[in-house]
């Protein structure tokens, strides 16, 4: 039976609340928003902490991301509750690029240890102001120069970056009713999506001059909280290839033609996977049954259409906060403020199409109730499902579990290439690393 194991506990804890953790692109170390004002580094070799980033914010720092891609250095963006998002650097040599790093070095007491906590490298580069309330989260889009921000102030800020640590502002998003939680890029192209207080996901392109809602994601019953994309070849976690059925071979293309889903988790208890529609497809707007699907669109270039293609098993009891999609196995794991952790699998459907509900399986092994929205059911093409595999509760004990993320594996017990782990981080001030076995 698959399972959720603990591995470690970084040391030492934040001394207050934690509330993310972002593992690095290609370096085995974690940065650890915290509300101490500061950010904490640990190694995913040691578990450890490596060094502490401290000074730029008056206040908690919400959330942080690192820059995709950025040969030479590291560069990190900070959100805090004292409205602004900070931008540090640090250089890395060709040695810490290719993860050839000893992350005792720098540790207390530890060879290679500072005095001055300044000589970790970290460099505070520019702050960038603009929001009038506490920024909830930050992304770097994968593709172009650009750092979206959000905040309690119902807007989402587009940063574009320029040269010698200035950027420069190229979009103010007012569109949503209610505090914006999350923002989340699309892998391959500039396609941002927000998730809000209100109940709702807006996606934005950029049209003509300016930015635009170009998709309206409704039907949560309670605030989104988190929002992301799957990794463009998650398709081929199902085996795509020798050996799949005519219908299994069709869906496949399907979905490579509608590019990466979108999962949202929400204050409702339910997780959700968002599909795009084909314009190009002559059954545009109707579900795997025939029926109509509601747009609020009108026909027009700019203007997507999104479609509910499922929702995982209902397992967690509260709000879920958090849900992170392995871009390595295409796996999900979430939490919520029932302090559990769970994993889930999309896996074919017995028997090819079937025309179900798309709903997975319960945590008993039971059927999901079929989907509904405003009394209809919601289909998605059947040919898949979604099933809890592991669950661990009380992970961290009495305290909320504000973030899970899958990570690359780099201690001495890895067991097999690409394998992942999962990091949590709670209300403890403590940041877990979990390992899933099959």
């Amino acid at each position: 039976m698959p399972s959720i194991s603990l591995l470690a506990v970084c040391s030492p804890p934040c001394n207050t609340r934690a509330w993310l953790s972002a593992p690095h692109p290609h370096l085995p170390i974690l940065a650890t928003a915290c509300s101490d004002k500061t950010v904490r580094i640990y190694s995913l070799q040691n578990f450890q902490q490596q060094s502490v980033i401290a000074g730029g914010h008056k206040r908690s720092i919400r959330s942080c991301a690192w820059k995709p891609n950025s040969p030479g250095e590291s560069v990190l963006a900070t959100g805090s509750f004292d409205s602004s998002a900070g931008i540090w650097r640090r250089s890395e040599d060709g040695a810490q690029e290719r993860g050839e790093v000893d992350f005792t070095a720098g540790l207390a007491g530890g060879p290679g240890a500072h005095d001055d906590e300044d000589e970790d490298g970290w460099r505070f580069a520019v702050v960038l102001d603009g929001h009038d309330s506490e920024i909830k989260s930050l992304a770097f889009s994968p593709t172009s120069p650009l750092l979206a921000t959000c905040s309690r102030d119902k807007s989402v800020w587009i940063w574009e970056e320029l040269e010698d640590d200035n950027f420069e502002t190229v979009a103010v998003l007012q569109e949503h009713e209610g505090d914006v939680k999350c923002v989340a890029w699309h892998p391959k192209e500039e396609l941002l999506a927000s998730a809000s207080y209100d109940d709702s996901i807006r996606l934005w392109r950029e049209d003509v001059d300016d930015w635009a809602c170009c998709a309206l994601l409704s039907g949560h019953g309670g605030t989104v909280w988190w929002v992301e994309f799957e990794d463009a070849n998650n398709i081929y976690a199902l085996g795509a290839g020798e050996g799949l059925g005519e219908q299994q071979q069709a869906y496949v293309r399907m979905r490579l033609e509608a590019g990466p889903r979108l999962i949202s988790c929400s204050d409702d208890q339910t997780i959700r996977i968002w599909r795009k529609v084909s314009k190009s497809k002559p059954d545009q707007g109707k579900s795997a049954t025939g029926a109509k699907m509601p747009s609020i669109w009108k026909n027009r270039d700019f203007e997507e259409e999104w479609v509910e293609e499922a929702r995982l098993p209902a397992v967690h009891e509260r709000a879920v906060l958090n849900i992170c999609w392995s871009r390595r196995t295409g796996r999900v794991v979430s939490t919520g403020s029932d302090g559990k952790i769970v994993v889930y699998e999309e896996r074919w459907r017995a028997g090819g199409k079937s025309g179900g509900d798309g709903g997975g399986e319960m945590k008993d092994g039971t059927p999901a109730p079929a989907l509904e929205t405003k009394g209809k059911p919601v289909h998605g093409e059947g040919m898949t499902e979604w099933v809890a595999v592991a669950e661990m509760e009380n992970a961290h004990d009495v305290f909320e579990v504000n973030h899970v993320v899958w990570a690359a594996r780099a201690d001495k017990g890895k067991q097999f290439e690409d394998e992942e782990v999962i990091v949590s981080t709670g209300d403890d001030g403590e940041v877990k690393v979990w390992t899933f076995c099959v």
